[in-house]
C-alpha cells in the first residue's frame, strides 16, 4: 500500500493512503464523468486538499488517467479473461455477464466509466475523450483478432464477419452501460443478453 507525504497548512507532514485516495477518485469520475467531476468534488471525496492531490497525482487529467487504470486493472480483468475463453461464444458470454456485474455490482456506481467519458465533448475534456477511445479501440482489436482466429479454426461459420461480430459485441455492452446508467435493471440487462447470446451465429 502506497503512501504520500504532503505538506499540511502549518507545515506538518500529513501522510495518506495514495491507493484508498485513487479508488475515491475513480469512484468520483465513474460517478460524474471527467468533466462533471470537479477539485471540489475529488479533493472532498479523497479527504485531501488541492495543494496534496497536485503534489501527489499531479492535475486533473493525470489523476484521470491513474484511476482510468485502475478501472481497467480492477473492474475490466474480465475482458483480459473473456479472450482466453475456447470457442467465440464463450468469450461473448465472459464479456457480457462480466461486464453485467461491473454495471450493475452493488459498491459500483451505475454505467461505465469509459462510456461516460468517452461522450465528454468540452474542450478541456477532448484529449481525454481521445485517450479513452484509444483504449478502447486496443480493446476491440484484441477482440477482432479472437473472433478472425475463431473463423480460421472453424468455431465462426464461414459467413461470419469477425469485423462485424467484433462491432455487434461492441454495441451491445455500450449498450448495456448505457441503459445501466439510465437506471436498468439487472433482470433487464439480462434479458438483453440472453437475446444477444439467442443471436449469436451457430453452424
Amino acid at each position: 500500500m502506497e503512501t504520500a507525504v504532503v505538506n499540511a497548512a502549518k507545515g506538518r507532514p500529513r501522510e495518506f493512503c495514495v491507493d484508498a485516495a485513487l479508488t475515491s477518485a475513480l469512484r468520483v469520475f465513474w460517478t460524474k464523468g471527467y468533466e462533471g467531476a470537479s477539485m471540489a468534488d475529488l479533493t472532498e471525496a479523497m479527504g485531501i486538499t488541492k495543494p496534496s492531490l497536485y503534489a501527489a497525482f499531479g492535475n486533473k487529467e493525470a489523476l484521470f488517467q491513474k484511476a482510468l487504470d485502475l478501472y481497467e486493472r480492477e473492474k475490466l480483468a474480465y475482458v483480459g479473461e473473456a479472450l482466453k475463453a475456447p470457442t467465440a461464444r464463450g468469450v461473448a458470454e465472459h464479456l457480457l455477464n462480466g461486464a453485467l456485474e461491473v454495471h450493475t455490482g452493488g459498491e459500483n456506481p451505475c454505467g461505465c466509466l469509459s462510456v461516460i467519458s468517452s461522450v465528454a465533448c468540452g474542450t478541456e475534456a477532448e484529449a481525454i475523450r481521445e485517450q479513452v477511445l484509444e483504449r478502447g479501440m486496443a480493446s476491440k482489436r484484441a477482440l477482432l483478432e479472437r473472433f478472425e482466429r475463431a473463423k480460421r479454426e472453424g468455431d465462426l461459420p464461414g459467413h461470419v464477419d469477425p469485423t462485424g461480430l467484433t462491432a455487434f459485441l461492441t454495441a451491445v455492452m455500450q449498450g448495456m452501460a448505457v441503459q445501466a446508467g439510465a437506471g436498468a435493471s439487472r433482470d433487464e440487462l439480462r434479458q438483453l443478453i440472453d437475446t444477444s447470446l439467442a443471436l449469436w451465429p451457430g453452424r
